[in-house]
């Protein structure tokens, strides 16, 4: 038996855009793990891509901004299975067509719609699902190292976040009443994914967020996928409505004396 003791078990991965996704590399582990794993992506087209990937694994279409889909998504996925193990959520947007913006001149649309796809579309998944949860069920969700640094390229992404991790305390509160279904969160730091690619200026900060981590190599999207799994697994059952960082020890880092001497006399 594998020490995460994933086998048979069925998982639904929410969110997969490509090979870069940290989404595709959990569903990955846990199919070698021997888990069952169906997938959701937004549309259609993303489906016949995505279908390539992880063929045979059945997946779904639902874009979550439209409860409807939700809905559909939860029959389809419940005439497939009678039991949901776990349940990833790695959906986030924001829309960057018009370029950077000062954060107070963030358009009221735009702000709603990523707090809708980001955060609160955990809420509807896990309230769709309930019924479908292992009493013991793990959901885990993506989120940011941290939603305390203004980073002006990330704008209000970072409040969608914020809200996001708090909705993970409710969530556990709320299914506490009727369950043992633990919700956490990976908070990761800078990646290299096809999302990140769309912010602007954002290999600029990857580079300087790989300098400040301690071991001056960046955070790769396999370490956030093996602690998504390691969430997913009982062997975590001790952990509940918690964010866990990975950040390569950036966040102590900020006064590396080498990084403040570049800032002080730039070359």
């Amino acid at each position: 038996m594998s020490f995460l003791n994933l086998e048979n078990k069925n998982f639904l991965i929410t969110g997969v855009a490509n090979k870069k996704s940290v989404a595709f590399h959990i569903g990955e582990i846990l199919q070698e793990e021997g888990a069952n794993v169906l997938y959701s992506v937004r549309s259609e087209e993303r489906k016949k891509s995505v279908e390539k990937l992880v063929a045979p694994a059945p997946v779904y279409v639902c874009d979550v901004e439209h409860e409807e889909e939700i809905k559909n998504l939860q029959k389809e996925v419940s005439g497939e299975i009678d039991t949901l193990h776990g349940l990833v959520h790695s959906v986030a947007f924001a829309n960057y067509a018009e370029g950077l913006k000062p954060f107070h001149e963030t358009s009221k649309k735009d702000f709603l719609q990523s707090v809708d796809i980001t955060c609160y579309s955990l809420i509807r998944l896990t309230d769709a699902f309930k019924d479908l949860f292992d009493p013991k069920a793990s959901v885990v969700t993506v989120s940011i190292s941290t939603t305390r640094m203004a980073a002006e390229n990330y704008g209000y992404m970072a409040p969608a976040k914020a809200a996001l991790d708090s909705s993970l305390c409710f969530l556990a509160k709320s299914f506490s009443a009727f369950s043992k279904v633990r919700f956490n969160s990976v908070n990761a730091g800078l990646l290299k994914t096809s999302a990140s690619a769309g912010i602007p200026g954002y290999i600029d900060s990857y580079l300087h967020a790989e300098e400040l981590t301690l071991r001056k190599e960046a955070l790769t999207t396999q370490e956030v996928a093996n602690c998504a799994t390691f969430l997913l697994s009982e062997c975590s059952s001790g952990i509940n409505a918690q964010g866990i960082v990975l950040d390569a020890g950036m966040s102590v880092n900020y006064f590396d004396k080498d990084i403040v001497r570049k800032s002080q006399r730039p070359e």
